[in-house]
């Protein structure tokens, strides 16, 4: 069971309930200016299993956010809760190499308004507000732009960068997926070497006016297109800044991986 009232307060939400755009769009928002996307857990040796009450526990009643699994497996949860009828699709993200990750990489959200619109609060700063989801045209957002091209049954999202080229973010279907279909590659990247997220820690979330990032000991601030970046010095500080900006205090790790 879902407590509604809780996850709205979680994501600072009290705005209308019913099922439009305007509300999906500010349900988004509120979401990814409250949750963060983090992998913290990895470091602190707990498991993490594609399973929405753990998701739902983890981010509502631990203040915690998490990667695209957690993050859109509990935001699915929330939609369908306010009556929004939202698909799990899975994803592929491009390597630095060019080529595609394997299926079940990423997980995103179709979600049905009379017209298919792609939520995503798991992947960065590249959904503020959810997408409409129709190949051939070019959307704005924060300044930047996005399309979505199709080829067969194959949908590629492209977003522009600072200097006004067109990077792939990923490639998706429209094949409905079940959350189990990610266990493996959710376990994958809590595992694998050559995982980025077992590379380093990181916890991230939206501002109004940009993003706040802390990647291992660095601390980047984004705000009108201004980036402020600081070294701290000791782990007490990084476990003071989870604190402060991301309202985040991690439990004693239970593996050699420390936070």
């Amino acid at each position: 069971m879902l407590d509604l009232a809780a996850y709205l307060k979680r994501i600072g939400y009290s705005g209308p309930l019913n099922t439009t755009v305007e509300v999906l769009r500010g349900i988004h928002r509120a979401h990814m200016l409250s949750v963060p996307f983090e992998n913290l857990d990895i470091f602190l040796g707990r498991n993490i299993a594609c399973d929405e009450q753990a998701f739902i526990r983890k981010i509502v009643h631990e203040n915690r956010g998490g990667f695209c699994y957690e993050l859109n497996g509990a935001f699915a949860v929330l939609l369908r809760e306010l009556g929004f009828t939202a698909t799990l699709l899975s994803a592929r993200v491009p390597r630095q190499d060019g080529s595609l990750a394997p299926e079940f990489d990423h997980l995103t959200l179709r979600v049905e308004l009379g017209e298919p619109w792609l939520a995503d609060v798991g992947f960065g700063d590249l959904f503020l507000e959810p997408w409409r989801l129709l190949p051939g045209i070019e959307q704005e957002q924060g300044g930047r732009k996005l399309r979505i091209s199709q080829t067969n049954d194959s949908f590629l999202l492209e977003r522009t960068e600072p200097d006004g080229s067109w990077k792939k973010q990923y490639v998706f279907s429209m094949e409905p997926r079940e959350l189990t279909e990610f266990a493996g590659m959710c376990r994958y990247h809590q595992t694998s070497p050559e995982s980025h997220f077992t590379q380093r820690k990181l916890c991230s979330v939206a501002t109004p006016a940009g993003r706040i990032t802390l990647s291992d000991r660095r601390l980047i601030v984004t705000a009108n297109g201004r980036k402020d970046e600081k070294v701290l010095g000791s782990e007490a500080e990084w476990h003071q800044a989870l604190k402060e900006y991301f309202g985040i205090v991690l439990p004693a790790p239970t593996s050699a991986r420390s936070a």
